[in-house]
């Protein structure tokens, strides 16, 4: 399990107090430093062999009456620790994370501290409470200074089509408090970031050469979620956290959501000594690197679960996306038995381990989920399903599972369901953000799965409860139902894994068999379809980490194309081993990941044809034997054109792919 040394430099009575006002702290390899001073207010720097890559920033916390941590901080004392170990991650893109950081801890009068800690690939650092009263947060202080005027990527929250309360002022924050998480990305400067929007977490800036840094956040619990807004300053970014709800109200999304009418003027409820979130300041040397980074996972409070047996992640059978569209059978599709027996047939016949039901299968408008429609027959189909050796999965509007969340989950457990979706919370401030943690305990109790949809971006929580196995803060493939033809799905394809899912896995919903180039696609609710190339669906299985994954098209338009199909649901979801092997942000990117002794590989491009030599001396010695599915020479003109290669590994572990416009490329490498 590794090792860690806890080295106490000094420790004195509380009386004394040090006149030290600089401390530095170095990553392992020494590469990475950070300096915080310590004077009238707390700032801290960053440093990669002699480059500053963080100016002088601030962190502070304002509490309610009126004491500010950070400010003319008087320091008691320090501690300086080093970790080399290994973590456990079974239901992640890795079976280990490597967790070795060098850390200083300093203690103040006040009762609190601040923890820094410094990696070879990033920085973080956090608050803690050390007193026995309560108190509340009314700011905290959460600043980037960076040194010039660097282009980043940033998805802001969106103005537009949302829910709005009777807080919503001109010129305030407060709509924006009560929106999806979820919109495409940006690549501007600092500098044209639009002040009058939130931009969400986490960010991505480029000091301008090959090198990316990432902003985010890890470890939220019982505590606000983070949003971003550029200050006066045009190098600088500060945080904004939503205030504390006062008055809620049932209303939104057809009565399935929490409106906050009142806030109070602060932002934390705190009871006594508790750990704050980790700020998370994340340094890769190439920006490809991004794709595989662990710093939030690392951060994160370990299981809570001790039996994890039971948790299963997997693939899904799931009726929404298409629309409960079959063709060729004697019967009406729709939200009945006979319809979701089908879907069930399906995913017994290819191996899926679920299938979801989504909305529709509870009584609309009550927010009751023991209140079934009369079209669906939920126990025979949870019967049925168990003998085919299948889980369903029930979709659940937020509050409606919030408002009787310990007797919906002892009953449905009971029932034999697997787990629930939970879709429509919209919020990320404290009371939200504990209702998430609340939700993962009282589900693990009675052995459920939970799919968070409708959230903010995952902190960790799924290392805390791994019964968490996913969650959206993304636009996935569900916005190709409705989206504009100028809404550009294939550029965020190719940039979201490295700035989304750096936060965590992501419920995409891959998996859609009508494909179109740029100039075909249209938004279609019924008979929706995706941008891009077969081939480049096919390839989100590998590229995008999601531990419960959607095949979202109808059984029958899978059926039509069995040799894709077969493919697709043979992918893992959750891996022993990662690595990426090239890409840059929206334009390209290929990664590998193992399972046992097999390995994948998928590649998606931008609009661009591309041309890709890959490097495959990851592995080990020996011969092995290839599978390739790759665009057409038409693919092109026609999107769903591919060809499928069988082939052996060049003993120089090269070799080369092309790639259409909008396509991919997928393929799996087993031992001879």
């Amino acid at each position: 399990m590794g090792r860690l040394i806890l080295v106490l430099l000094f420790f004195c009575n509380v009386t004394v107090v040090f006149s030290q006002k600089v401390f530095s702290l170095y990553s392992p390899d020494n590469c990475l430093e950070v300096r915080i001073n310590i004077g009238e207010k707390m700032e801290y720097s960053v440093w990669k062999g002699g480059e500053k890559l963080l100016c002088n920033s601030s962190l502070s916390m304002l509490l309610g009456d009126g004491q500010k941590w950070g400010h003319r901080a008087l320091v008691r004392k320090i501690q300086r620790r080093k970790a080399d170990r290994n973590i456990s991650s079974p239901f992640y893109k890795k079976a280990h994370v490597k967790d070795c950081y060098n850390e200083l801890e300093l203690h103040f009068r006040g009762d609190y501290g601040v923890i820094f800690r410094a990696y070879n690939d990033g920085v973080a650092y956090r608050f803690i409470s050390t007193g026995k009263k309560s108190f509340v947060v009314k700011e905290e202080t959460v600043e980037y200074c960076f040194p010039d005027d660097w282009k980043s990527h940033v998805a802001f929250v969106r103005t537009q089509g949302y829910h709005k309360n009777n807080l919503s002022q001109e010129g305030s924050f407060e709509d924006q408090f009560f929106k999806s998480f979820v919109n495409t990305y940006s690549h501007v400067s600092l500098s044209e970031w639009d002040r009058g929007r939130l931009a969400l977490v986490p960010i991505v800036v480029s000091p301008g050469d090959e090198s990316a840094i990432c902003i985010a956040e890890s470890d939220v619990l019982n505590y606000p979620g983070l949003y971003f807004n550029r200050s006066d300053n045009k190098n600088v970014i500060r945080g904004v956290f939503a205030p504390y709800p006062k008055e809620i109200r049932q209303g939104g999304f057809n009565d399935l959501q929490g409106v906050v009418y009142s806030r109070e003027p602060y932002i934390a409820r705190c009871e006594g000594a508790r750990s704050f979130p980790w700020r998370v300041f994340i340094v890769a040397n190439q920006e490809c690197q991004l794709a595989d980074n662990d710093m939030i996972y690392r951060l994160a409070s370990p299981s809570c679960i001790e039996d994890i047996s039971w948790i299963k992640p997997g693939k899904c059978a799931w009726e929404w996306w298409n629309d409960c569209n079959l063709t060729g059978v004697d019967f009406r599709t729709g939200l009945n038995n006979e319809t979701y027996r089908y879907f069930i047939d399906f995913a017994s016949s290819h191996g899926l381990e679920y299938l979801v039901i989504d909305e529709g299968w509870s009584a609309r408008g009550q927010a009751d989920l023991f209140s079934v429609v009369p079209e669906i027959d939920l126990e025979d189909l949870i019967y049925y399903a168990r003998q085919k050796n299948v889980g369903i999965i029930l979709w659940a509007g937020y509050y409606a599972f919030y408002r009787n969340m310990e007797a919906v989950c002892r009953y449905y457990s009971e029932l034999g369901v697997k787990g629930f979706k939970i879709d429509f919370m919209d919020r990320n401030d404290q009371l939200m953000v504990a209702f998430h943690e609340e939700a993962a305990r009282v589900a693990a109790k009675y052995k459920l799965l939970i799919d968070f949809h409708g959230t903010y971006p995952p902190t960790g929580l799924q290392r805390t409860y791994p019964n968490v196995v996913n969650f959206e803060a993304v636009q996935g493939l569900e916005h190709m139902k409705w989206a504009a033809p100028s809404v550009d799905q294939v550029t965020h394809d190719v940039t979201i894994p490295f700035i989304r899912m750096v936060a965590g896995p992501f419920d995409y919903t891959p998996g859609a068999m009508r494909n179109a180039i740029k100039s075909f696609y249209r938004p279609n609710r019924s008979y929706p379809m995706s941008q891009g190339t077969r081939c480049r669906q096919m390839a989100e299985y590998v590229v995008f980490e999601s531990p419960l994954s959607m095949l979202c098209d109808s059984p029958t338009e899978y059926e039509n194309d069995s040799v894709c199909t077969d493919f697709i649901v043979d992918i893992p979801t959750v891996w022993d081993s990662t690595i990426v092997l090239n890409g840059k942000i929206g334009k390209y990117v290929t990664i590998a990941r193992k399972k046992g002794n097999v390995w994948y590989v998928g590649a998606m491009t931008d609009w661009s044809s591309r041309k890709l030599s890959l490097d495959l001396s990851f592995l080990d010695k020996g011969d092995y034997v290839m599978e390739m599915f790759q665009d057409g020479k038409n693919a092109d003109r026609v999107a769903t054109d591919y060809k499928r290669v069988m082939g052996i590994v060049p003993d120089n572990r090269r070799i080369n792919i092309d790639m259409a416009p909008g396509g991919g490329c997928v393929f799996r490498i087993s031992k001879k």
